[in-house]
């Protein structure tokens, strides 16, 4: 799975299982449930679960009769804490190398650098104000001044 994938992917895994009340191992949702509701496979749901586990997102039980569930409501999970989660940044590529002795170029990347630094810091700042709950909303606060990003598609 891509970097750019993951995010979205445990978002909305989250999503699923605050959405199924999956607070505990007896209501855990085995990986096949939430592959079918992203669409992708139950191995991606695998990744991307041991890594919200590992950051005390959920709890997972492995096995035939395994599954995750959330540790904390959604309430109180911001997607800042999801992002980093998944070891995920606000990914706008990587400046190239710059060629040898050409002033521009040997300069350009440094800057580049910090340009991509401060657009991830502005990612961060501003998934910290949405929570798990805020995406399960019809229309929530944190989210109103906000359209789809023409890139994504949207349900109809």
């Amino acid at each position: 799975m891509s970097d750019s994938q993951r995010f979205p992917v445990a978002a909305h895994a989250l999503a699923y299982l605050a959405h199924k009340d999956a607070y505990d191992a007896a209501r855990a949702m085995p990986s096949a449930v939430l592959a079918g509701s992203i669409p992708t496979n139950p191995v991606v749901i695998r990744r991307v679960t041991a890594l919200l586990a590992k950051a005390g997102l959920i709890a997972t039980r492995p096995g035939a009769s395994g599954g995750s569930w959330l540790l904390r409501r959604p309430e109180e999970i911001r997607l800042d804490q999801v992002l980093r989660a998944v070891n995920g940044c606000a990914h706008l590529g990587s400046p190239p190398q710059g060629a040898k002795g050409c002033p521009v170029s040997e300069h350009i990347p440094r800057q580049v650098a910090r340009a991509l630094t401060a657009a991830d810091s502005a990612a961060h700042e501003a998934l910290s104000r949405i929570t798990i709950a805020d995406l399960l909303a019809e229309s929530p606060e944190s989210l109103a001044a906000f359209a789809p990003h023409a890139s994504c598609p949207v349900a109809a």
